[in-house]
């Protein structure tokens, strides 16, 4: 790991922060270097009563170990003097942890209008008025890091806290969605179920739980979520006891419980009931149109007798009409850890020559490796994809088709940098629909860095009868009709998925084996862009003497054609035949007719660079999974 997670510059407003976790986060941002305005009413558990004394003492506390804090005693209902307090000290405000509450327990019958309405004030819409009044600073500086403090009870339920439950369950759909409205502006909101002693549990818990149940083991989740180089965003997280863990939704496969031209009936519901409850088979909705989606794909498949969704044959919209559609504003900031977990993911090793240059941060010529850019633009393109597309999508259909990233300035060892991506194109592939997707990448002067075309496939989008070429679409150079000039042989190692996806990939299909046999996989399969570092690494080493200014441009294309005669062809290579699941650059025959001028199996990556190198790869799988790679020079 590299580094202190520090906080100098940023301000930190942290309501509830008199006592119990608030105290525990202030203090901890305050010895981090943060600003903070320390907010609490001082009242007691129950929202009575007024006090400045608590929020004083843990000011005092932070200014006695040389930190920066100041107090205010505003209630979290008026949230624009609270953030006001940050402003005119202060200047800005960077982070907002939505930390005060009460308890007002009842059981249900006996709640009364106070007791709902007091918990909703402070815990809902007291997170809401703060957060307001802090947003449209955080817009204009594009920069904001915002915490909801929710609990078990409201993810689960808890025997009378049905005021409390409900609450603590609104702030995280609100939270939820922040998270989406402040991607463009770089404004992240998570969403933290502490479990710890405060004051309104010490009354609650065992005595012997609650000293293994330490305010101290919550505050450095909130500090890593806060921090500037943490990108989650829309999590919900349960933290306690020294261990942390994501909490997501999840739903069953479910079961169609209607026929074509007939309505659903009870009956239909009762005896498809087992399956629609059925947990064995599940997917985990990462946002509303994937939820969305499965509903549409039970309908069409139904009134189509088909698994799978085409568009409504009834709209006028067809895939075209996204063309054109951009976004900018996303950032993307890596650090010299991410750049050496990225090196080891692609296959660099202590063993190499070189090794030092890409897997140790104070080596003079330490460098990025050029397809780290693939991350960045595969990420770019991510969050336009999820900012309404003037077409509906069904992320179950899509797949990744080709890569081409152009390296227009040398990737510095840390950056933070800055997006425009478009749509440059759709095509109707008869069945489905191609769309190309362009994305330049800024850094922090303003300058060009990378430019990435990400070419994806979505099944079951095409047949409106649009164009099937593009002339904006990057093609590779043919490979010269001879031996390649040199052959590289590399064993990769069997946890090679589980590295690479580190560095932001984290599809379970590379890792669970539950969803790659989902995806009728035996085992999770290695990711494509591995393969395309692993082959972009060895032309810069075969060809640039590992120099990194030299590379310009990498293509890579995914396809699945399988060909039995394959092993009559490869003479050469006959003795791979049974192992590889991909190859480039060999006139296949069938039947005595050319097939394709070169073939491809299961996973094959063509690439560019600067000196006009093409090459080959095999990807071989066995017990581990081999890279074989031919070059030629052009």
């Amino acid at each position: 790991m590299v580094g202190e997670l520090r906080f100098d510059g940023k301000v930190v407003v942290v309501t509830g922060a008199g006592a119990g976790l608030g105290r525990n986060y202030a203090l901890a941002f305050g010895e981090r270097g943060a600003k903070v305005v320390v907010n609490d009413l001082g009242g007691d558990m129950k929202g009575e009563g007024k006090s400045s004394t608590s929020a004083d003492k843990v000011v005092e506390e932070i200014r006695r170990k040389g930190g920066e804090a100041v107090a205010n005693y505003d209630s979290v209902e008026y949230g624009d003097k609270v953030i006001q307090t940050a402003l005119d000290n202060y200047g800005k405000v960077d982070i907002v942890i939505n930390n005060a509450g009460i308890l007002r327990d009842r059981s249900f019958a006996r709640i009364s209008d106070l007791d709902w309405d007091l918990i909703q004030r402070v815990h809902l819409r007291g997170s809401f008025l703060v957060t307001r009044a802090a947003w449209q600073h955080m817009k204009k500086n594009k920069y904001g890091r915002i915490i909801m403090i929710t609990s078990a009870s409201g993810l689960y339920g808890n025997f009378g806290q049905a005021n409390y439950s409900a609450a603590k369950m609104g702030v995280v759909g609100l939270a939820n969605t922040l998270s989406i409205e402040g991607m463009k502006y770089n404004i992240h909101c998570n969403t933290v179920a502490p479990v710890a002693e405060s004051r309104m549990t010490k009354n609650i818990m065992p005595e012997d739980i609650l000293s293994a149940l330490k305010p101290e083991f919550v505050a450095p989740v909130i500090l890593w979520l806060c921090h500037e180089s943490c990108n989650d965003s829309g999590g919900v997280f349960e933290v306690g006891g020294g261990h942390v863990a994501k909490v997501r939704l999840m739903k069953t496969a479910g079961a169609i419980i209607r026929s074509k031209n007939q309505g659903s009936t009870p009956e239909m519901v009762r005896d498809n009931w087992e399956k629609a409850c059925d947990f064995r088979d599940f997917n985990v909705p990462a946002n509303i149109a994937e939820s969305t989606d499965v509903a549409c794909k039970a309908y069409f498949s139904v009134e189509e007798g088909r698994n799978s969704i085409k568009p409504n044959p009834t709209s006028a919209t067809t895939p075209e009409a996204a063309i054109g559609y951009s976004v900018s504003g996303f950032t993307f900031s890596y650090t010299p850890r991410d750049v050496m977990l990225y090196a080891l993911g692609v296959g660099c090793s202590t063993q190499d020559k070189d090794y030092l240059k890409f897997l140790y941060e104070n080596s003079e010529d330490f460098s990025t490796l050029p397809t780290y850019g693939s991350i960045v633009t595969m990420s770019a393109v991510t969050d336009l994809m999820g900012k309404g597309l003037p077409i509906q999508i069904d992320l179950t259909q899509l797949l990744h088709g080709e890569e081409y990233l152009e390296i227009l300035k040398p990737l510095p060892i840390k950056s933070k940098l800055r997006s425009e991506s478009r749509v440059a194109d759709v095509l109707d592939k008869g069945r489905g629909a191609v769309l190309i997707f362009e994305s330049y990448l800024y850094d922090e002067s303003g300058e060009k860095v990378l430019y990435g075309q990400n070419t994806v496939y979505i099944n079951n989008l095409g047949g409106y009868g649009g164009k099937r070429k593009s002339s904006v679409s990057k093609e590779p150079k043919s490979p010269p009709k001879r031996k390649p000039d040199a052959t590289i042989c590399e064993k990769t190692s069997i946890d090679q998925a589980a590295v690479y996806r580190l560095s932001g990939d984290y599809n379970p299909l590379h890792i669970d084996p539950s969803f790659s046999a989902m995806g009728g996989f035996d085992k999770p399969i290695l990711h494509g862009l591995c393969s395309y570092g692993y082959s972009a690494k060895h032309i810069l080493r075969q060809y640039c003497n590992s120099d990194t200014s030299k590379f310009k441009a990498i293509k890579g294309i995914q396809t699945d054609f399988i060909f039995q005669e394959l092993s009559d062809k490869i003479k050469d290579r006959s003795y791979l035949v049974k192992k590889i699941n991909a190859i480039l650059f060999f006139k296949i025959m069938k039947d005595g007719k050319l097939v394709r001028e070169w073939s491809k199996l299961a996973h094959i990556w063509h690439m560019c660079i600067s000196m006009c190198v093409c090459v080959c790869v095999c990807v071989c799988v066995c017990e581990y999974i081999h890279h074989v790679i031919v070059f030629f020079s052009c």
